[in-house]
């Protein structure tokens, strides 16, 4: 069907391949690995823990997303078109980074993290709903159900800090 021919809830939803919603993931996971690994040594020592196993986590992820490209199982997948979540300019959007400087505030570091782990969260929940059944069906799944545990656990320490003046 034309673009005109497309009804407006047609035109504004759109696809992507599974491929570009991979290549997506895979620079949001590295810019966010990249950002906690250069952050920690900044930030306070009550944080540098989660910082650090952000990093870590984030890389976990990265390495996720870089070998199911190349599984035969998901490659027969990559040309695959879903439809592309509300939450994808967002998501795509968190790759670029903010400058919280030389010695960033605990509330400022965490509050930039929960936002993150949110889109995520939202990003491979929708990914999850309309993904093929089968593998990345199951990694959208996983990836969301981890993603709302780091928000939840953010959250938990965000309260924390904001409502006792620190950690």
């Amino acid at each position: 069907m034309s673009e005109i021919g497309k009804s407006g809830r047609e035109q504004l939803e759109g696809k992507k391949s599974i491929a570009e919603i991979l290549d997506v993931a895979i620079s949001f996971e590295k810019t966010a690995r990249d950002f906690y690994r250069d952050l920690a040594p900044k930030v306070s020592k009550n944080i540098r823990w989660l910082v650090e196993d952000l990093a870590i986590e984030e890389q976990g992820h990265y390495d996720l997303f870089k070998s199911l490209k190349s599984r035969p199982d998901i490659e027969a997948h990559l040309t695959s078109e879903v439809a592309t979540p509300a939450s994808d300019g967002k998501f795509s959007d968190a790759v670029l980074l903010p400058d919280l400087g030389d010695s960033p505030d605990d509330q400022e570091v965490l509050r930039y993290a929960l936002y993150r782990e949110h889109t995520a969260m939202e990003q491979y929940q929708s990914l999850a709903e309309t993904a093929p059944d089968g593998a990345l069906r199951d990694l959208f799944r996983f990836l969301a159900k981890e993603e709302t545990e780091h928000k939840n656990e953010l959250e938990k320490l965000y309260y924390e800090v904001v409502h006792s003046g620190g950690v």
